[in-house]
């Protein structure tokens, strides 16, 4: 099946991308601000998306929260995504105890389900935006790995690559020029499932309590910020949750593009 490019996501995703990055130039509101007068207040022309129970204005939050959500979320795939790529290319092309390492490394970190394990590593660890970014993308490499294991190993049997190993080829030359290119597809895959993910699993610890703490606030946070008064102030915890949702599905229809596009050329070399 051919899918379309899909427009609207890329379109939405980069409104909300320039609505957190760009929007405070154009509506100036401290997030941080406490105005006892404007708590719990309903989205309204001066409150577009109504106020908190401290009375800070919530599209200011979101949009400062939707900075760190992104920053966390990019870094964290982006770092797990190549140490994917470096883990799978070295196990597919040199085997041996490369690859026997990699997949004992790979199946210890299996072991454990991933959101348990960040939840001990944030346990013993005081959260920040930095830490997140290093403890998602450590306990979320593995997935994009195995499947990079899996095609190098393919793209290592074909028989240029031996001849130019034969030939003495050095092998930062042959992973470079023939191994990236045809990985790429998986890399961008792998790091676009990444984004969402660690958005999700920023979103999950923030909302426990264990992630982004005051007075930084993420997606993750405000949400939680709102289960208190969900019942008389549904718009709190509403935004921050529909902000999560969109970026969420944005990337998985990205994703399924990009996977469908990778399967189709494995399909047209296999021809």
């Amino acid at each position: 099946m051919d899918r379309s490019v899909p427009y609207r996501s890329i379109l939405l995703l980069v409104a909300i991308v320039l609505l957190c990055f760009a929007g405070p130039l154009l509506y100036p509101v401290s997030p941080y601000t406490f105005d006892k007068s404007a708590i719990l207040l309903p989205p309204s022309l001066t409150h577009p998306l109504g106020t908190d129970r401290l009375g800070r204005d919530l599209l200011a939050r979101i949009m400062q929260g939707g900075r760190i959500s992104l920053l966390i979320g990019v870094g964290s795939a982006l770092i797990a995504s190549l140490i994917g790529l470096v883990a799978g290319v070295i196990a597919g092309y040199f085997r041996g105890w490369w690859d026997k390492a990699f997949v004992v490394v790979v199946d210890l970190f299996l072991t454990f389900p991933t959101f348990f394990l960040l939840l001990t590593l944030v346990s013993y660890i005081p959260a920040s935006t930095l830490i997140l970014v290093i403890v998602i993308s450590v306990t979320g490499w593995m997935g994009s790995a195995r499947l990079i294991r899996s095609e190098s190993y393919r793209i290592a049997s074909q028989p240029y690559i031996k001849v130019l190993r034969i030939a003495g080829v050095p092998t930062r030359r042959i992973v470079f020029r023939y191994f990236l290119p045809l990985l790429g597809p998986i890399f961008f895959v792998g790091f676009t499932f990444g984004v969402s993910g660690a958005i999700l699993a920023e979103s999950g610890l923030s909302y426990l309590g264990l992630g982004i703490t005051p007075p930084e606030m993420s997606w993750g946070s405000i949400l939680s910020d709102g289960k208190a008064v969900m019942e008389i102030a549904w718009w709190v915890s509403f935004f921050p949750g529909l902000m999560i949702f969109l970026v969420t599905f944005s990337l998985i229809q990205i994703s399924d593009w990009l996977q469908d596009r990778a399967n189709r050329r494995v399909q047209t070399r296999g021809e």
